[in-house]
């Protein structure tokens, strides 16, 4: 399975919310793609249906294969504490989306095109790999020659940081990850329990 890079809204209106942030095709046509849409949402849906839609929507929003998001559960599954919750951890830690969540890039998909193309830099040093875990302590910023590219400079102004476990500093164009987020700090609607059942079977 490649990355998705087809129509967002398709997918958005696959999982009946905007998973890729404002969208407003989505508020116009708020229903299952297809033909068939309006059926599909009347169309009673079974608990492994619910299960397994949960994990694709989260596979979507984090822009995760499955391959990468199974090694991630079970990486999960050996650390202390509710394998749900230490799942987000891990999706959340992840370098692309910490870039994202900084206010760097526009979306992660943008996020990991910039990391890939090798414009951050993690503790003052290059990184190109999207997937790299993001430790608490370490800084995430924008490599040097890159701080005056348009694409940042206009993801920073419109979007700037704010969750409380992350630290940004306009001046270096950098930020620090202070801590792993709590649930409640999470904006996205995902039930992580559905996931773990989904699993557990």
């Amino acid at each position: 399975m490649a990355r998705y890079t087809g129509p967002k809204t398709k997918i958005a209106r696959k999982f009946g919310e905007p998973i890729y942030g404002a969208d407003k095709s989505f508020e116009k046509k708020n229903c299952p793609p297809g033909q068939h849409g309006m059926a599909k949402k009347r169309k009673k849906v079974s608990e492994y249906g619910t299960q397994l839609k949960e994990k694709e929507k989260v596979k979507y929003t984090y822009g995760v294969l499955e391959r990468q998001f199974r090694n991630m559960f079970t990486a999960a599954s050996k650390m202390k504490g509710i394998t749900g919750i230490n799942l987000l951890m891990l999706l959340e830690s992840r370098l692309d989306n910490v870039v994202y969540r900084l206010g760097i890039a526009p979306t992660r998909a943008a996020a990991r095109q910039l990391v890939s193309h090798r414009h951050i830099v993690l503790n003052g040093n290059l990184a190109s790999i999207p997937s790299t875990h993001v430790k608490p302590g370490d800084v995430v910023g924008v490599r040097e020659r890159s701080k005056s590219m348009e694409t940042i400079q206009n993801a920073i102004a419109s979007n700037p940081a704010k969750y409380s476990w992350l630290e940004w500093n306009s001046d270096t164009l950098s930020g620090k990850f202070l801590n792993l987020p709590d649930r409640t700090d999470i904006p996205e609607s995902i039930n992580e329990q559905l996931i773990v059942e989904l699993y557990s079977k």
